[in-house]
């Protein structure tokens, strides 16, 4: 069974809240591996990240970034 993480937060971009936030949010590993800030887990009536594996409670999103399959 894949080990996915938990990212805090909800990195998406779907109008739940307003653009600043209050709360802390975990940063996107994909992110961190190309030392960007471009990559999003759900933009509103466009896309999913590929990682992207669902949602758990409120504003934990599952992601499988770096557990690949190799």
């Amino acid at each position: 069974m894949d080990k996915f993480k938990e990212l805090k937060g909800a990195n998406m971009d779907i109008d739940l809240v307003p653009a600043k936030v209050d709360w802390k949010q975990d940063k996107c590993p994909w992110n961190e591996a190309d030392h960007t800030n471009k990559h999003k887990c759900a933009i509103k009536d466009i896309s999913l990240c590929k990682h992207f594996k669902g949602i758990k409670g409120p504003d934990t999103v599952i992601c499988s970034y770096g557990e690949e399959k190799k």
